[in-house]
Order: structure tokens, then sequence, then C-alpha cells
């Protein structure tokens, strides 16, 4: 028993030579979402602290620099760790965003480095402001996953018959396959969403800088470590030293940084303004 694979066009509208593809709605609905739950956690955290920063004005100017680092660093990230040989050979396809390419863990990267520059530049605490950050990037990841199924990319591995949810994607062979962009939308996605917010409405979280950005960086690495063990492996790389495929290897270390960044905000204290 498998579930039928939704033969859903990966273009959502054409406009004459234009193609708008899901693929790019859901960076459009995670940014604008996020954007949008980022303003109010911004107004909750600063009720009752004067002075408090980042206010509603940051978040709003730190959209572009968010942008770009996804963006810039999704895509250098995924070169460099996945096709770096082909890239290499192939300079143009460097810039074809619209066809996917895109490494989370490279964008991770970018944004972090876009929060160091934009908080230094604009004097705003960097832990403030990357705990709000970090807590409405679950969202882009949603409606990313949700895009990866419908291009029938970055499919599961073949499922035993015991799986009746498996589904027989269009580039996957004959085979049913773990649905694993679902279980990474629900994961990494709307589970890691619910968890973040809860910690952000507790307010002796909120002082202690640094928890929920930690909390994301260790909790997003761990379920992608056990999503990986749904997912198939990049067929030019497959799993590498240990039996770890790249994704996992390159989240031990975001594990790790998630963890020392908690440990460090209890240390630290809280703070009130």
């Amino acid at each position: 028993m498998t579930l039928p694979f939704p033969d859903i066009d990966p273009v959502a509208l054409s406009l004459g030579p234009l193609d708008i593809r899901w693929y790019s709605l859901a960076y459009l609905a995670g940014f604008l979402l996020g954007w949008r739950v980022a303003l109010y956690l911004s107004s909750l955290a600063a009720k009752g602290v004067e002075g408090y920063r980042p206010k509603r004005e940051d978040i709003d100017n730190f959209l572009p620099f968010a942008v770009l680092g996804v963006i810039l660093g999704g895509r250098l990230g995924y070169i460099l760790f996945y096709q770096s040989g082909w890239y290499l050979g192939n300079p143009l396809e460097i810039l074809k965003i619209w066809e996917g390419g895109m490494a989370f863990h490279g964008g991770a990267l970018g944004v972090i480095l876009a929060l160091i520059i934009y908080s230094w530049r604009q004097k705003i605490p960097l832990l403030r402001l990357s705990d709000i950050v970090c807590a409405v990037v679950p969202i882009g990841l949603f409606f990313g996953r949700i895009a990866n199924f419908i291009n029938g990319e970055l499919f599961g591995r073949v499922a035993s018959k015991d799986v009746p949810w498996a589904v027989i994607f269009p580039y996957g062979g004959l085979e049913p396959r773990h649905p694993s962009q679902l279980y990474e939308a629900f994961l990494e996605g709307a589970f890691l969403f619910a968890i973040l917010m809860i910690l952000m409405h507790k307010k002796w979280i909120r002082e202690r800088s640094g928890i929920v950005t930690g909390a994301f960086l260790a909790l997003y690495a761990l379920f992608r470590m056990s999503v990986e063990q749904f997912r198939e492996p990049d067929a030019h790389l497959g799993l590498l030293s240990a039996g770890l495929s790249m994704g996992q290897w390159l989240s031990i270390p975001m594990c790790l940084l998630g963890l020392g960044v908690i440990l460090c905000s209890f240390r630290k204290g809280t703070h009130k303004a």
C-alpha cells in the first residue's frame, strides 16, 4: 500500500515568459511570515523594558540582511558542500537559484554573518536579535520542505512494506519511499517552531539572551540528523565516513555550538534592558 504522489506542477503561476515556482513562493512566504512574527516577538520582549532593542524598526531594517544571508549563504553552501566540482566546470549554473540547489547549513552561516554585521553596526545585543530571528526560521523551513515535496526532490529512502504512507516519487524509481520532506517539514518546521514559541513566551528565558538561539541550533541539528536516517543520500556523495550523510556531519558542529551557546547564556545570567 502506498500513497499516490500529488502531481502538482512545480510552476505555481505563469505570467507570459515568467514562471513563478512554488519553490520561490515558499521563500517569499517564509520571509514575510517570519518578519511579521519577529515584529510580534520584538514587541513582546520590549514590554516593561525601557530602551529595549531590537525594536520594530531594527527588525524591519534587518530583513534585507536576512534575505541576502539566506540566499547567498544557502547557494554558496550547496556549491561548497555538495557540488563544488560540477559548478567549477559549469559556473553559469551558479546563478540558476530557481532550479534549486540551496543548503540550509550554508544559509545558516550566511544569516549568522548577517546577524554579526548588522548587530555590530547598529549597536544591538547580538544574542537578543538572534533569539528573535532563530525563533522564526522554522517558518521558512516548513514551507521550503513542502516545496521540496511538490518538486519531488530530496525524497526518502526505500520504505519497508509496513509503511503505508510511502510514496512513489516521479524521480525516485518504482519503489515506494519515505516522504522525508514531510518529516522535515513537521520536525524542523512546525514542531521546532512550536517549541521556540513556547520558550520565547517565558520571561525568564527571554531575559537570558541566547537560550532560544542555542535551542534552535541544537534541536534543528538533532532533528536533521534523525530525519537523515530516512532521507536518500545525495547520489553523487552517498554516505560518508562512519556511515553518516553530509547533512549529518554538518549538523554535529551545529549541535555542539547550540549547546555551548545555551551554557554560556546560563552562566551570563539575566539582562533587564
